[in-house]
């Protein structure tokens, strides 16, 4: 079996790029799926920056395979979605620059305790306008899975993914896991759409965040079956232990668990080990 891509969320070792660099090369991997970078979200940095950010990465040997943003990630009733929509262009000018043909993004957070079918026209039409205002860019918008949006489960993630064809994929069997939903069950809906997988496991009891291969989102069998199947691209996405911006990635109420029961005493000893499960994975 080939050797696939594997590039990281590696603000999770460092907020500096130049710290999330050495992560990356320290465990071998192909390069960054950049979120946030010298402490600033990567939506918001200038594009003046994101010149400064590539000459570095480049410079590594190193490439930006997504752009990690928050796109999506806004309240479908309460936030202002045409000044979300500037974001996104501002966001693709970014990942021009980074030379990435990826953002992930999200399908909106929804009114706790409603039925998310009251909201499935609105999320579809915001969609098709975030798919149109990127279209002719050369980047892909790569829907991810994620607790408390619409694409929360596999069934409507698949909706989405039918509905707005010109998205691609991301599979998290982790946040599958935190919304309850078999991962098996969810691979068999979705892989035929999944462009790349973000590595990340979770335990059912509590939600919590453990090493891939070490919790119940059959992350191994998945890992397998996609690369089996032609797929190359995958992202580690550790979550091990707390870092910088992470308060701004979840909805209150719905944050992460981190570690479970694997405790790390640095940042870069979390993003260590997150790599060094993904391995085992792939040698095993």
């Amino acid at each position: 079996m080939y050797s696939p891509n594997i590039y990281a969320f590696a603000d999770e070792a460092s907020s500096m790029i130049d710290g999330q660099i050495q992560a990356m090369r320290r465990n071998r991997l192909q390069g960054l799926e950049i979120r946030s970078v010298d402490g600033e979200n990567v939506s918001a940095i200038s594009l003046a920056k994101a010149k400064e950010v590539w000459q570095k990465i480049s410079g590594a040997g190193l490439r930006v395979w997504s752009i990690g943003s928050p796109i999506g990630k806004i309240d479908i009733v309460k936030d202002d979605f045409a000044k979300h929509l500037d974001v996104l262009k501002h966001t693709v000018d970014v990942a021009r620059e980074l030379h990435s043909e990826n953002i992930r993004m999200f399908s909106f957070y929804l009114p706790a305790g409603q039925n998310p079918a009251v909201f499935r026209n609105e999320v579809m039409d915001r969609l098709h306008q975030m798919a149109e205002a990127v279209r002719d860019s050369g980047v892909v918008l790569c829907h991810e899975n994620e607790k408390g949006i619409y694409g929360d489960n596999a069934p409507r993630c698949a909706e989405i993914l039918a509905e707005v064809s010109e998205l691609a994929g991301v599979f998290d069997p982790a946040n599958f896991v935190q919304c309850g939903q078999d991962t098996l069950k969810a691979w068999e809906l979705l892989k035929n759409r999944i462009k790349y997988l973000h590595i990340k496991d979770a335990m059912f009891a509590d939600g919590s965040v453990v090493p891939a291969g070490k919790g119940e989102g059959s992350v191994p069998c998945i890992v397998k079956e996609y690369l089996a199947m032609g797929g190359k691209d995958m992202t580690v996405e550790p979550h091990l232990k707390i870092f910088g911006g992470l308060k701004a990635l979840e909805r209150k109420g719905e944050e992460s668990k981190l570690g479970g029961r694997f405790v790390y005493e640095t940042n870069d000893e979390a993003f260590d080990a997150a790599c060094e499960a993904l391995r085992e994975i792939l040698e095993g």
